[in-house]
């Protein structure tokens, strides 16, 4: 990526979500069907970086969990799953300007826990990784 040019989305077929809560204070997250499945990701903004100009490892992070856990809910039919294990692994820095991409694949899917593996890249990439154990929530 150029760092004159700024990164556009949409040209790519990214197409921009907005969401209430959390999420909707450090998006917007944009999404992208690919096959059967989906991918993620966010464009990094100077609001992102944390006091050594690069993006703040909490938000990548919490990307991850938004992205993993959007992947156990859809396995789930659906149903609404929280995170309460995610471990993560920061390979490379992301800076300002750079659009964050995450992907994740369902490793074991039980009636009340999901396994779920995923990662981030920039431009193809990897600059982390994660894993991550969800319960999935009783309807209400």
């Amino acid at each position: 990526m150029n760092d004159a040019t700024p990164f556009d989305p949409t040209a790519d077929g990214w197409k921009s979500r907005t969401f209430e809560g959390f999420f909707g204070l450090v998006g917007p997250l944009w999404t992208k069907k690919e096959g059967e499945g989906w991918a993620y990701g966010f464009l990094a903004e100077p609001r992102h970086a944390n006091g050594a100009g690069v993006v703040h490892g909490g938000m990548l992070a919490t990307m991850l969990d938004h992205a993993l856990s959007i992947v156990g809910w859809e396995a789930q039919g659906r149903k609404r799953c929280v995170t309460i294990q995610l471990d993560t692994h920061f390979i490379a820095a992301v800076k300002p300007g750079q659009f964050v991409e995450a992907r994740g694949r369902i490793v074991k899917s039980t009636k009340s826990l999901v396994f779920v593996q995923g990662s981030l890249s920039v431009g193809g990439e990897e600059v982390a990784i994660a894993t991550a154990v969800l319960k999935v929530l009783a309807t209400p």
